[in-house]
C-alpha cells in the first residue's frame, strides 16, 4: 500500500491587517472586515486551491491595503514568485485577487491585467528573504 502523498502547499494570500492596512481611521468608509471575510469564505469554497493568512504589517504602509499573492509549491517550481498588490481595497481588486488565486496564482496562471497595475515593489527586507 502506498503512503499518502503529503499535501502540497497551495497558493497563499497574505493579507496585511496591522498598523495601516485594515485601519478604519486611515481608510474611513471601507469595510476591511467584509473584505477579509470574503477572502476567507472564497478560500473555504476553493477546495484547497488557496488559503488566506493575516499578518500585522507587511511594510509599505503608504500603499495600504496590501495583499501578497504567494505561489503554490507547484507555482514556485514553475517560476512563480510572490506578487505584492497595493491599494487592494475595492471589490474589483478583491475579485481579481480571488480569480487569480483560484486559477493557480503566480507561476500557474497569468494575473488579470488590471491587477498587474496594482503590483508594488516589496520592501527591501522582503526581497532579500524571498531569495532564500
Amino acid at each position: 500500500m502506498d503512503a499518502p502523498r503529503p499535501r502540497q502547499r497551495p497558493c497563499t494570500l497574505v493579507v496585511c491587517r496591522g498598523c495601516c492596512c485594515g485601519d478604519a481611521r486611515k481608510h474611513p468608509g471601507h469595510d476591511h472586515d467584509r473584505q477579509l471575510r470574503r477572502l476567507i469564505a472564497a478560500a473555504a469554497d476553493s477546495a484547497g486551491a488557496f488559503e488566506v493568512r493575516t499578518t500585522d504589517c507587511l511594510g509599505p504602509c503608504d500603499q495600504a491595503n496590501v495583499i501578497v499573492v504567494g505561489p503554490s509549491a507547484e507555482g514556485r517550481r514553475a517560476g512563480g514568485r510572490p506578487a505584492w498588490v497595493g491599494f487592494a481595497m475595492d471589490d474589483d481588486c478583491t475579485d481579481e485577487v480571488l480569480q487569480w488565486a483560484g486559477s493557480g496564482g503566480p507561476g500557474l496562471a497569468p494575473p488579470p491585467v488590471t491587477l498587474e497595475l496594482q503590483f508594488i515593489e516589496p520592501p527591501r527586507n522582503a526581497r532579500v528573504r524571498s531569495r532564500r
